[in-house]
């Protein structure tokens, strides 16, 4: 049985000769059995302790028949808004609706609602009155309790109660999951289950509530936003599964939402067991005449080494999520993935990544972390490494030298992202050396995010001298290897606390370093992120001092064609910007400068101007020389990114080089982001 798909029709049930599920699973994404979908992990999970589930994959939620195809289950349905938060899948950050679903068979758009976890759980209740409704996934763990939705500028409550479900299951859901599974199978009634670590409860008996923390109430945080960051931070500092305390939240009519404490970590036996279940790690075969499910190719050749994360970073809700303490695959687990990689007929010889939320991560931050948790108040890695971290990547190093020497194997990338603080502060660079030798091809990204401290500080990321620091030795170790490969930044626009000045830092960073991204990320508020929560309130729950917040769509725009300077399109918003910003000294023809005094007509070719545009140039400032050939620069330099590791001096060779000393053109280099 475990080496079929499982069921996804009535037709499917019959052909298993089961007469009711246990189980069934509601998702907002197609049917893909590869452990990077989470409907997988728990789904075949279930199925290892012997129980069935079939599953709903993406239904009409405007029939209520659509979720009725089964029937009944015998213990309760599961909902999932699947692997993405459906507003962050529908809509990009300037909340314009999305072309393409990668989650979707064929990648079409408009086969799950808008709050998927709420819509289907409604759905489910409007025929199923009394079965129990368990709700999990990121969509769900992420606005487990009250919080700032951004596409509806509204503080929502709890989604435990917006969705009519009987419980929640937050984090990676694996432990409580198996926990309800079984509570449920003993005959206990689902308002009873209120112990399970990982998952969320609704009481409306305050004194049934023992040992809890009582966070403001819906209506105090909805109508303040200081209660709300104050709320938002005893929530971040109880995260943790070891030190976390159980929380509790009052709204009208005497209803309380109850956070349980988070699941305990898995041990590496436990991660090796969750992902020895017998994916058929592919789409179902249904989706092929539709053109499968486009999100299958960025992992099918990818392994998960290892979840969670102690970078900390603000806008990042892996915190929440999968939590602190770094929980690692053992390497004959990874190996033997591997090995089934190879064996598929579509492989070529590349690994595509193998990682997870930070590559280089295969261990906790420090010894106590297993035993004690992570510090609620402090970080491993900002403002600095922690006394207490062991930075090594001595595992990761054998890992990799492993794979790369099993047969067919032609290359083994590292795609998922390194930190590379944390590899600074391992004072060995054997894995700096090989990361240069055997896994980058061309181009390392990475994510210093900004280059200004005073914004960095807000994003939890460390100063810009690290990344500094780390792109010298990377372009040492390169040169000592005879490669030429490039670091490609990631960064973000508009984060809480970036200004117009900031904005303006980072656009002078791009100009020393000669590189133009194609693709720019700005901020986007998704749920239970610290950044989030200031860009609501205007306030650091760390601290509760205010902070500066570029709420403007216009000075949004301004601050992310501050990154793109150079594209043509962008050169009103970016003279308006330096303007306000007091840098007018960054407009002219000198070498610092970002853009000339005056647009240049790209539609009519460098240094043609319309008969208009000649006859309002002032007769004492002619066009000519240095300012001439700086028109033709920027006209040449239309649609062209400089992948340089840092800025060339000025070149005496004008026929090829620009008044800014730069080289014209440069070979594409086009990072990309997620909108």
């Amino acid at each position: 049985m475990g080496q079929d798909f499982l069921p996804i029709c009535r037709e499917d049930m019959e052909r298993r000769g089961i007469r009711q599920f246990d189980f069934v699973y509601v998702i907002g994404d197609a049917y893909v059995d590869h452990p990077s979908f989470g409907h997988a992990i728990i789904s075949r999970l279930l199925e290892a302790y012997g129980y069935s589930v079939g599953i709903i994959s993406q239904p009409d939620w405007k029939r209520k028949e659509s979720i009725a195809i089964y029937g009944e289950p015998r213990l309760a349905f599961l909902v999932s808004g699947g692997n993405m938060d459906s507003m962050v899948n529908h809509y990009s950050v300037s909340k314009r609706r999305r072309d393409r679903d990668s989650f979707t068979p064929g990648g079409a758009m408009g086969k799950r609602p808008d709050y998927a976890t709420i819509v289907y759980g409604n759905l489910i209740r409007q025929t199923y009155k009394k079965t129990p409704i368990l709700i999990g996934g990121v969509e769900a763990s992420l606005r487990r309790l009250a919080h700032y939705d951004y596409w509806s500028g509204k503080v929502k409550r709890s989604i435990l109660l917006d969705s009519g479900a009987d419980n929640l299951m937050y984090g990676m859901g694996e432990r409580s999951m198996i926990a309800l599974a079984e509570a449920l199978d003993s005959g206990l009634a689902v308002e009873d289950i209120t112990f399970v670590e990982g998952t969320v409860y609704k009481s409306r008996k305050k004194e049934d509530i023992y040992d809890a923390l009582f966070l403001p109430g819906y209506e105090t945080v909805r109508a303040d936003k200081k209660a709300y960051a104050q709320s938002f931070y005893t929530q971040y500092c109880n995260a943790d599964p070891f030190h976390g305390k159980r929380l509790a939240e009052e709204y009208p009519n005497q209803v309380y939402v109850v956070q349980n404490p988070p699941s305990k970590p898995l041990s590496q036996q436990e991660m090796d067991d969750v992902y020895d279940l017998p994916y058929l790690r592919d789409c179902h075969p249904s989706y092929r005449a539709l053109g499968g499910v486009p999100a299958i190719s960025e992992v099918k050749f990818s392994i998960a080494s290892n979840r969670g994360c102690f970078g900390g970073c603000s806008f990042c809700a892996l915190t929440f999520h999968q939590g602190r303490i770094v929980q690692v695959r053992s390497q004959e687990s990874i190996l033997k993935e591997a090995k089934l990689l190879a064996q598929d007929s579509e492989f070529k010889g590349y690994i595509h990544d193998v990682g997870g939320p930070t590559a280089n991560f295969r261990r906790p931050a420090c010894d106590r972390q297993l035993q004690a948790g992570a510090c609620a108040k402090k970080q491993c890695l900002f403002p600095e490494p922690c006394q207490n971290l062991k930075a090594s990547h001595k595992d990761y190093l054998s890992l990799l030298r492993k794979l790369r020497s099993l047969p067919g194997v032609k290359k083994v990338f590292i795609r998922s992202g390194i930190r590379f603080d944390y590899l600074l502060a391992d004072s060995d660079r054997s894995f700096l050396r090989e990361l240069c030798e055997f896994h980058v091809s061309g181009q390392l990204k990475v994510a210093p995010e900004h280059i200004s401290d005073e914004v960095l500080k807000y994003m939890g990321k460390p100063k810009a001298e690290v990344y500094h620091k780390f792109a010298r030795e990377y372009k040492a170790m390169n040169e000592r290897l005879g490669k030429k490969q490039y670091l490609v930044p990631y960064l973000m626009s508009s984060h809480p606390g970036s200004t117009l000045q900031e904005a303006v830092e980072l656009a002078e960073f791009l100009r020393d370093l000669g590189y133009m991204p194609q693709q720019v990320q700005d901020f986007y508020p998704t749920p239970s992120t610290i950044s989030t929560c200031m860009y609501y309130t205007g306030l650091d729950p760390r601290t509760m001092k205010t902070v500066y917040v570029a709420h403007n769509p216009h000075e949004k725009a301004m601050q992310r064609a501050l990154i793109q300077y150079k594209d043509p399109k962008n050169y009103d918003l970016v003279k308006e910007a330096l303007q306000k910003a007091g840098r007018r000294d960054l407009i002219g023809f000198g070498r610092e400068c970002l853009i000339p005094p005056r647009k240049v007509d790209f539609q009519k070719g460098a240094g043609e101007k319309s008969s208009k545009e000649r006859a309002g140039r002032n007769a004492k400032e002619p066009l000519k020389g240095a300012a001439r050939k700086e028109e033709r620069r920027m006209a040449g330099s239309k649609g062209k990114d400089f992948p340089k590791a840092a800025a060339k001096k000025p070149s005496k060779n004008r026929a090829r080089h620009g008044a800014d000393g730069r080289k014209k053109g440069g070979r594409g280099n086009h990072a990309k982001f997620p909108n």
